[in-house]
């Protein structure tokens, strides 16, 4: 994939005028264009060091509005990073609707530091690039122009590309020893990056290789190109998604894992107090635990109105010192989440180790109310649940135990609660004519559920389906289910290790991921 940037290309005085005046205009044009379209453009400036990234991404300042740019280093993470997901940096970072973000390092930077360093098999390397690939589909498939550009030398034009930054004082302390012993293992990083840029080079997110030894043809080359992505983009306006068909039935003849539920299910108050205590005081132990430090829970608290979410999640925090858990109550999303990729502000509350986030009301809002409501097209609902699912398997790979409960009532219990609400004074901000109205399309919720449930209930994160017509009996199935997949996740750490999921090295990359 190199062979194209090995060419040796150069740009005489006479062709190169800097700054490009007109291609300086035309870039600020469209760069006005994309702000006005809310359009967010991702830029990955990738390559070999001294490939001129850092000359690059200056000569990007130049040319556009500093003021709609935002430039991401990333190198070695830190504690806070360490503790959540690889791809969690990444997410929070990600630029709104209008802005271009550069990224100098990106999600490539580990795997390509690993895989040279020997850390990761060439089996987990391709399942990462598979992971990228998805990663990448959901952000253009969101609206985001997404352009990667790899900055190639040879050895003999890495080698004075050095010595020339190393003999000049201004620029001397851009090297270092660590740079001129990586010159080992260039053989390495070029089949590694040529490998995964093969694997990752899509037709929404391709991959532009430049020649980076003649600084004229680099930078000319890169900002014709953004010129051009820039405008095509333009070019298509709001259609970046394919069609989709419509929703799928979720049951055949009437019957469904909700109508098949026993919401008769009961506690006595006597046994209720006693169990609740019982596994309250179990869930304290469990997340006190040692074996806890390096693990975290994402508690997702699903269920139709007045189900009963928010009397589970206080008996579930009681359990727990208030440091050690956090609740994040989920409504229509603010401007700033409407500027970002539909679960951006999920991956934001996500917890470090040692830690618990309950969400009261998740991720699956766009396949429930988003769905049923109309707020997004049948093609953006339908994406979701893969998208839904590749977010809930990171977690888990991560060491993050999601646990996600439904409750379940039955329409005539819904009424009474809604009727008894409005009748007692600290609970009537809890009634609002949409529970009203919603009660009308209580047939289309459930069907919805009943799709959500079969469509994203995991190996790794499975639902659980509490019957909730009785208050007491739900609060102790729901703590008792959550401590039962801590325990059975530390028994299965404990367990004889298996051979290695693809993609889990476990590994820290030695260099930080500076050769990206």
């Amino acid at each position: 994939m190199f062979e194209s940037a090995e060419l040796g290309h150069k740009i005489g005085k006479a062709e190169y005028q800097p700054p490009f005046p007109p291609l300086r205009m035309a870039l600020q044009e469209a760069q006005v264009a994309i702000y006005e379209a809310k359009i967010p453009v991702i830029l990955l400036i990738s390559g070999q060091d001294g490939a001129g990234k850092g000359e690059i991404i200056h000569s990007l300042y130049e040319w556009l509005d500093p003021r709609f740019i935002n430039t991401l280093a990333f190198s070695d993470p830190s504690d806070e990073e360490r503790e959540r997901p690889a791809m969690w940096r990444y997410w929070r970072s990600l630029p709104p609707k209008g802005r271009i973000g550069i990224f100098a390092g990106s999600w490539y930077s580990r795997v390509i530091s690993e895989q040279v360093n020997g850390d990761l098999a060439l089996q987990a390397m391709d399942a990462q690039a598979d992971q990228i690939n998805r990663f990448e589909a959901m952000l253009t498939n969101e609206g985001a122009l997404v352009l990667k550009f790899w900055l190639h030398l040879t050895e003999d034009a890495q080698r004075a590309r050095l010595k020339k930054l190393e003999e000049d004082p201004k620029t001397a302390w851009r090297v270092t020893r660590w740079h001129w012993n990586r010159l080992k293992t260039l053989d390495k990083l070029h089949d590694t990056a040529r490998h995964l840029l093969r694997m990752t080079n899509t037709a929404r997110a391709p991959w532009v290789v430049v020649d980076g030894a003649d600084d004229r043809y680099r930078t000319l080359t890169i900002g014709q190109t953004l010129l051009s992505a820039l405008q095509q983009r333009l070019a298509q306006g709001a259609n970046t998604s394919p069609p989709a068909a419509p929703f799928a039935r979720a049951d055949v003849d009437g019957r469904n894992v909700l109508s098949e539920m026993d919401l008769t299910l009961k506690l006595p108050e006597k046994q209720y107090k006693s169990e609740l205590a019982q596994w309250q005081g179990r869930l304290n132990e469990l997340i006190n635990s040692p074996k806890f430090k390096g693990r975290s829970v994402v508690c997702a608290f699903e269920g139709a109105d007045a189900a009963g979410k928010g009397g589970a999640i206080r008996r579930v925090g009681a359990a727990m010192d208030a440091r050690q858990y956090q609740v994040f109550p989920v409504a229509a999303p603010t401007e700033e989440e409407r500027a970002q990729p539909y679960l951006w502000r999920f991956w934001r509350h996500i917890p470090r180790r040692g830690r618990v986030s309950i969400f009261d009301r998740t991720w699956y809002g766009r396949v429930l109310v988003e769905r049923v409501e109309g707020f997004c097209k049948p093609e953006e609902g339908l994406r979701a649940y893969t998208e839904i699912n590749d977010f809930e398997h990171e977690l888990s790979d991560a060491g993050c135990i999601v646990v996600k409960f439904w409750l379940q009532i039955s329409q005539e219990e819904q009424l009474r609660r809604f009727k008894e609400r409005e009748k007692i004074a600290f609970k009537r901000f809890k009634i609002t004519e949409e529970d009203w109205r919603n009660r009308k399309k209580w047939a289309a919720y459930q069907q919805a559920v009943c799709e959500m449930v079969e469509r994203t209930s995991t190996g790794d994160a499975p639902w659980t389906l509490v019957e909730a017509n009785d208050k007491s009996y739900a609060r102790v199935k729901v703590i008792r289910t959550l401590c039962e997949r801590i325990e059975a996740e530390f028994a299965a750490a404990e367990a004889p290790q298996k051979p290695a999921k693809p993609g889990k090295s476990g590994k820290t990359p030695k260099n930080g991921g500076k050769s990206d």
